[in-house]
């Protein structure tokens, strides 16, 4: 009975914690740890390694002024526009490619040889196309969110049932039928793939091409921090911005689960969307 009763008050009262989340959080306090150490050792210039604690006490400053959100909404801005633009376009071409498959082999060469490129190289050129303003960081997140998608997309159509297909073709569906009821549904999971891997490198873009030329955003501020040589200030911005990209990154994994336990299309619901 007393062991039911501490079974039921640590149900009750107490969280159990998996494996795998202690093996994190002790790591994490290692770190930390670690980091103190460092700071504390001597062995660094002044505030190249600063104490956790001035770190915080930075991030506390930045998160209660309103000017630091103007930064924040400017890069938020800009990734979430360049992002959208890429992904649709990556999007769209994909589908293109995978159901043209001629056309798809035709501009394979060129997308694999473009893909695996650092996308820093086309920023110069963007920032004569675009000028120096929002305009060429947008421009950088669309093209670093396009590769990714559209080669994800691209490989997704191999993958799609092509009894599907067919049946979809033998009641005339029109294309735009075939793609939202065959083609999209049945792209869910490498699309998504696509889509994490594409926003990540969105952020990366933008961020590089505010650190080269702006004066607004996430990365004009942790560059002005780091030439100033304010360290504390420019790792609470680097802080902010890990957080933000590891909570978007959570909710695609949940939208990712959530779309994925809704498989493919049935043959059913293709022949009665036609």
């Amino acid at each position: 009975m007393a062991e039911i009763g501490l079974e039921k008050r640590s149900a009750g009262f107490g969280v159990r914690l998996s494996p795998e989340l202690r093996i994190q959080l002790f790591s994490l306090m290692g770190i930390w740890a670690l980091w103190e150490a460092m700071s504390q050792s001597g062995l660094f210039y002044r505030d190249i390694v600063p104490s956790s604690f001035k770190v915080f006490a930075a991030l506390g400053r930045h998160l209660v002024d309103p000017g630091f959100y103007v930064h924040l909404g400017t890069t938020a801005y800009e990734v979430a526009v360049g992002f959208t633009i890429g992904s649709l376009i990556g999007l769209g071409l994909g589908i293109l490619f995978g159901v043209r498959r001629f056309l798809g082999r035709v501009m394979d060469g060129y997308i694999l040889a473009l893909a695996p490129a650092p996308k820093v190289i086309f920023l110069p050129i963007l920032m004569i196309l675009f000028g120096v303003g929002p305009g060429s960081k947008i421009a950088m997140g669309a093209v670093s969110a396009f590769f990714p998608v559209v080669l994800s997309t691209v490989a997704g159509m191999l993958l799609v049932n092509q009894t599907l297909v067919k049946v979809a073709e033998s009641f005339n569906t029109s294309p735009l039928q075939m793609v939202t009821k065959v083609y999209l549904p049945s792209l869910v999971l490498p699309v998504i793939t696509g889509l994490r891997i594409g926003l990540g490198v969105a952020i990366i873009g933008t961020l590089i091409a505010e650190i080269k030329l702006s004066n607004a955003g996430l990365g004009f501020l942790a560059i002005q921090y780091y030439d100033l040589f304010q360290i504390p200030d420019m790792y609470a911005v680097i802080i902010v911005i890990f957080a933000i990209a590891m909570g978007v990154n959570m909710l695609m994994s949940r939208l990712n689960d959530r779309l994925g336990r809704r498989g493919m299309p049935a043959t059913a619901e293709v022949s009665g969307a036609a």
